[in-house]
């Protein structure tokens, strides 16, 4: 009896040297160990802990907890189903593009999404990067490429459009490679009740709707109809009404279900972005600046906005980060503004892992019932290079051949 007991308390070679901790526990305490290994005094690792805990909490609060609701909520009306979660994945790199926030794009569409829940999540990201007004826009703006002639919004957009495409199938076939269709037990009976989706669909067309007239009307100056033209404030009237459609015996729930979710995945966040803080401070990042014309500089900008995007996990803080360093290196070497914008954007691929809070929403969401990390690690994080690859090698081969 003790040999069997024994042998079955053995599940890995691991267990008898590590601690049996919580993801975000580890995260911390790494965090921690490489401030202090860097040479950062107490005061400043705190302070530098700190700034980086809380740099967007409040913002993923506004994302995470009316988008939970509104799943959690649309959820009782089981409105998954074949025909939504192909409108929804067709739909998501626009909306990534829309919301300027993939994070954004997946928590709003993931409730009707079923099993194309992946798909999703690829087209969300790929739209964020590539399409305008989002990522090139982003980068363009900080490279003081934006109001260059060739560098127009309807280049920008153009070109943007070209890479979607492929990079977001390059995704979407590596996630059926790695894991097949996200599992739905609630499709098949969807189906048989198509009527329901027009109705649930309301908070979607809510959201839409709001958002087209923010960009058409812009700043009225009025504060409580400029934060609803946002795309968080268009997600809080989308969860309300989701809400109001939902049984009021079930309406608490709901809200409870969104807290906890939230709550969780905050602490998640806050833990990935300190410790992106951290490695930021402690790698010169500022000192890889590339060199070199042409494709060269192509590459080489690439591969330093994969260095970011590793260190600081957060897509839109390597847009931030990188764009400075990568300017008078691009006015320098007289590569193609578009082109040096889309290598940007493509390296910021590089990759969807634990330091990245949409890692965490995807995680959560698509892969709840995953318990090894690993393949959790190996299917987003492998996808997410995939896109990179594929749209590089299409850049660097437009390039060399456009004359």
């Amino acid at each position: 009896m003790a040999e069997t007991t024994t042998s079955t308390a053995h599940p890995s070679a691991r267990s008898q040297w590590l601690p049996d901790l919580p993801l975000v526990v580890w995260m911390v305490l790494l965090t921690l160990l490489l401030g202090l290994a860097g040479g950062l005094g107490a005061t400043e690792m705190i302070a530098t802990f700190n700034t980086g805990f809380g740099w967007a909490l409040g913002e993923f609060a506004l994302i995470l907890l009316p988008s939970f609701t509104m799943a959690a909520a649309l959820s009782c009306r089981n409105v998954a189903s074949e025909a939504a979660g192909r409108t929804t994945a067709l739909a998501s790199p626009v909306a990534g593009a829309a919301m300027i926030c993939p994070d954004t794009a997946y928590a709003a569409l993931a409730p009707a999404a079923g099993h194309y829940k992946l798909d999703l999540a690829f087209g969300a990201y790929a739209g964020f990067k590539l399409l305008y007004p989002a990522g090139p826009l982003i980068v363009a703006v900080g490279l003081g490429a934006a109001s260059t002639a060739s560098a127009q919004p309807a280049m920008l957009l153009l070109f943007g459009l070209l890479l979607t495409l492929p990079v977001w199938a390059a995704g979407v076939i590596w996630g059926r490679f790695a894991v097949g269709r996200i599992a739905d037990g609630n499709a098949e009976e969807s189906d048989r009740h198509e009527g329901r989706l027009w109705i649930a669909a309301a908070p979607f067309a809510v959201l839409t709707a709001l958002l087209v007239l923010g960009g058409l009307v812009g700043q009225t100056g009025i504060g409580a109809l400029d934060f609803l033209f946002t795309p968080k404030g268009a997600l809080i009237a989308a969860a309300v009404l989701a809400l109001l459609q939902t049984p009021a015996a079930e309406r608490r729930a709901c809200l409870d279900s969104a807290v906890r979710r939230t709550g969780s995945l905050l602490l998640v966040i806050g833990a990935a972005s300190a410790f992106g803080a951290v490695v930021t401070g402690l790698v010169p990042l500022n000192q890889l600046a590339p060199t070199g014309s042409g494709l060269l500089t192509l590459m080489a900008l690439f591969g330093l906005t994969v260095i970011f995007k590793l260190a600081q996990g957060s897509s839109m803080a390597t847009f931030a980060a990188v764009a400075p360093v990568a300017a008078p290196v691009v006015a320098a070497s007289g590569a193609d503004p578009i082109a040096a914008v889309f290598a940007i954007c493509l390296g910021s691929f590089i990759a969807i892992l634990p330091n990245d809070s949409y890692y965490w929403l995807v995680r959560r969401d698509a892969f709840e019932d995953e318990a090894s990390e690993a393949r959790v690690i190996r299917t987003l994080a492998g996808g997410a290079v995939m896109q990179a690859l594929v749209g590089m090698a299409l850049l660097m081969l437009v390039v060399g051949l456009w004359p």
